[in-house]
């Protein structure tokens, strides 16, 4: 993945504050090893402001600009036209949320970007719950899993928001999905959207020990069966509406990504049983929107 003409292994430097196996610091380590220092990052509240460092250290190297929870967007809009009234239509512009700062907090703000089509690339570092300030539920959070207000008395009865499903329905230039377990996938991907005009949003999958209760040291093999099992498939979407999925290995049942962590180890079976019906659905309807069936 290092580009051989630049050297960008120190883009990201030791000391970040993640836990570890941390799925969203591995996440940023890859995506700056594609995009390259010609990059401004904005990011909100959420895992990676604290993650960054204490002011006035940070574990990057390239700018960052801290903003309010619901303001990334809107902010990565204005750096990018302040670049551009510059003459500067070179530099990425790349807003950086976890998924409470995206589908829940920030979205308001990502709609109106994508409305007007500005010119940013939006990833959200997706782990599934505000893990930051202490595994609260978000909308990105799936079906039957425990987190610290959907607990083992009243585990999430609401399926995950298709953030994608809604940004392709923005009609942006491109959208797709990533995870940390396809590292030359996401590589890909960003290039692709480094190459194109407007807004441009990446789905990135990142696993999270702490608030999902499994090993650190699995992080990267949670991930992959994510992408095994079609609970997380990888595809892209252009326009809002040519679907293409991407070269992923054979479907395999949920069992495995739920048994490796512990948010799930408290779902009934009948819940399982709806959450592989609903993997397979999904499926199938990802497979006749790509017409591949």
């Amino acid at each position: 993945m290092t580009v051989a003409t630049e050297n960008r292994s120190d883009l990201f430097t030791p000391g970040h504050f993640g836990c570890p196996g941390c799925g969203a610091a591995l996440a940023m380590k890859y995506a700056l090893e594609t995009l390259g220092r010609d990059t401004i990052v904005v990011m909100p509240a959420g895992c990676w402001s604290t993650l960054i460092g204490i002011y006035p250290y940070s574990c990057l190297t390239v700018p960052v600009i801290s903003v309010a929870f619901e303001t990334t967007a809107a902010t990565a809009a204005g750096i990018k036209a302040g670049l551009e009234a510059q003459g500067n239509h070179h530099t990425t512009v790349l807003a950086w949320a976890g998924d409470g700062g995206t589908f829940d907090i920030g979205f308001q703000a990502l709609s109106g970007a994508a409305e007007r089509n500005e010119d940013i690339l939006y990833v959200c570092y997706d782990n599934e719950a505000y893990m930051n300030t202490g595994i609260q539920r978000s909308s990105a959070t799936p079906a039957g899993c425990w987190t610290t207000t959907s607990p083992v008395s009243a585990l999430k009865p609401q399926k995950k928001k298709k953030i994608i499903d809604i940004m392709a329905a923005h009609e942006i230039p491109y959208a797709a999905t990533a995870s940390i377990s396809d590292p030359l996938d996401l590589a890909d991907k960003l290039k692709t959207a480094m190459n194109i005009k407007g807004t441009r949003f990446i789905h990135l999958f990142a696993s999270c020990p702490t608030g999902w209760r499994h090993a650190p040291e699995v992080s990267v093999e949670v991930a992959r069966m994510a992408v095994r099992s079609r609970v997380f498939p990888l595809y892209e979407v252009f326009d809002g509406e040519n679907w293409e999925i991407s070269p992923m290995p054979a479907k395999e049942p949920i069992e495995s990504y739920l048994n490796l962590q512990g948010r799930f180890k408290n779902m009934p079976p009948e819940t399982a049983a709806a959450f592989q019906s609903n993997v397979d659905k999904d499926w199938n309807k990802l497979l006749k929107k790509s017409q591949t069936v």
